[in-house]
């Protein structure tokens, strides 16, 4: 088996000399064999651990073996303890997912932390037969079906080629002592319902259960590269920047077969879902206006489009105080103030530029998004209108509304919709002595 793994992890050029891997050590026969295999290929390591605080009593024995481990070998030991029933409970996930969550956050923090280069864990073949039947019995793309990847991104993982009875012959042999985890011989999760009852019937019904499955998932993870190079392709013809995000041409959106398929992978990449995308499909000849939200991004249905753009966090600054004295160098968009002599200034206002009486505006100013219901009074216009029919007017798109300021001075009265129509809250006029002249 060492030899084996020598070769393996030479053929699939794992490790590149001189790195530098962190080891994810349970304290579990999987990651206990992968310490002695990477120890006497003579691989540089250290250990990582996670102290869930699910077991009482087992997870500080665990964590105390793995300290151990690690002493045995001459290596440090990097122990992270989380609360992950709160964590779990706060964060809406289950238990797995959590669990899942918090380890590969802390590996990845960890692995920066000390410089190295790559985190290794001891997913063997058979848990990648495990990952197939969750992802197929939970509902998944193509993706879902190729089992646990050896690579992914910093993450490698050197035992799969290795199946359940390797791993237990090697412990055997070897005389190596490990922590056994109670809930493992239980059909609490998903996952040990699968190993403990649905594989054990697998096998027996075919006694070449794992070489077809190891067939069957390579055979798929060559069909999931096709499509996703073809669906990136995609992304690259349809996906059109725009502003802070991007638009679909509705009519190019419709021309492809099958259509849900082809549009959720056009907007998985932004975390909708698929029965997001259901909806969508379904809005596709609605009138425009129609709203959907990811966790990341919102997607509206517009006349002729759909327009994706990331979601503002409410720690977002969206509002500025500005002096027209001041250098305002930190504003979101770059406006310049200046002052003149109304008297002896002759001048003609390009779009991108306003004027107002300086006597009349209340100061400071404030640099803000629009919002729902604003009114202002258009100059040269007696009653006051909302900034959205504005918006109308000019025929603007969802995010070139989202990219717009307002000019506002210190009682609220909106001063110029910036770059698109000054008001007539602080006009010049022949009694003007100060003009303020804004261009952006």
């Amino acid at each position: 088996m060492q030899q084996k793994f020598i070769k393996f992890i030479e053929e699939e050029h794992l490790f590149a000399e001189g790195q530098q891997v962190l080891l994810a050590v349970s304290g579990g026969r999987d990651s206990v064999t992968l310490c002695h295999l990477v120890a006497h290929a003579k691989i540089p390591f250290a250990i990582v651990h996670c102290n869930f605080h699910l077991r009482p009593g087992d997870c500080d024995r665990d964590e105390a073996f793995v300290r151990r481990l690690a002493q045995d070998y001459g290596v440090p030991c990097y122990v992270a303890q989380f609360d992950t029933q709160k964590y779990a409970l706060d964060n809406k996930l289950s238990i797995e997912e959590a669990a899942r969550k918090l380890r590969y956050d802390f590996f990845e923090r960890q692995r920066q932390a000390v410089g190295f280069q790559l985190i290794a864990t001891a997913h063997h073949h058979d848990d990648t037969i495990e990952t197939f039947f969750i992802n197929l019995l939970r509902g998944t793309g193509i993706a879902g079906l190729r089992g646990i990847p050896l690579r992914n991104g910093h993450i490698v993982r050197p035992l799969l080629p290795f199946g359940r009875k390797e791993i237990d012959d090697y412990v055997s042999r070897q005389g190596l002592e490990y922590v056994e985890d109670c809930t493992n011989s239980q059909a609490l999760y998903l996952r040990n319902r699968i190993r403990l009852q649905l594989m054990p019937l697998l096998r027996q019904l075919s006694p070449s259960f794992d070489s077809v499955m190891e067939g069957n998932i390579s055979r798929l993870a060559d069909a999931a590269q096709i499509y996703q190079s073809h669906f990136e392709r995609m992304r690259t013809l349809l996906l059109h920047p725009d502003g802070e995000g991007y638009s679909i041409d509705i009519d190019e959106l419709k021309g492809l077969s099958p259509l849900k398929t082809s549009l959720f992978e056009l907007l998985r990449t932004f975390g909708f879902s698929s029965s997001v995308v259901d909806e969508v499909v379904a809005a596709l000849d609605s009138q425009s206006g129609k709203q959907f939200y990811s966790s990341s991004h919102l997607l509206v249905k517009d006349r002729s489009s759909l327009l994706i753009m990331p979601v503002k966090g409410d720690s977002d600054v969206q509002e500025y105080t500005v002096f027209p004295d001041d250098d305002n160098t930190q504003l979101p968009i770059p406006l310049r103030f200046a002052t003149t002599d109304a008297t002896t200034t002759l001048f003609r206002l390009q779009s991108n530029e306003a004027c107002f009486d300086l006597d009349r505006i209340a100061l400071p100013l404030t640099l803000r998004r629009w919002r729902h219901g604003d009114r202002f009074i258009p100059f040269g216009m007696k009653g006051s209108r909302l900034v959205s029919d504005l918006f109308s007017d000019l025929k603007l798109s969802l995010p070139e509304k989202e990219a717009v300021w307002l000019l506002c001075d210190a009682n609220g009265a909106i001063l110029w919709v910036v770059g698109l129509r000054a008001s007539a809250s602080a006009p010049v006029t022949k009694d003007t002595k100060t003009i303020l002249k804004v261009s952006l």
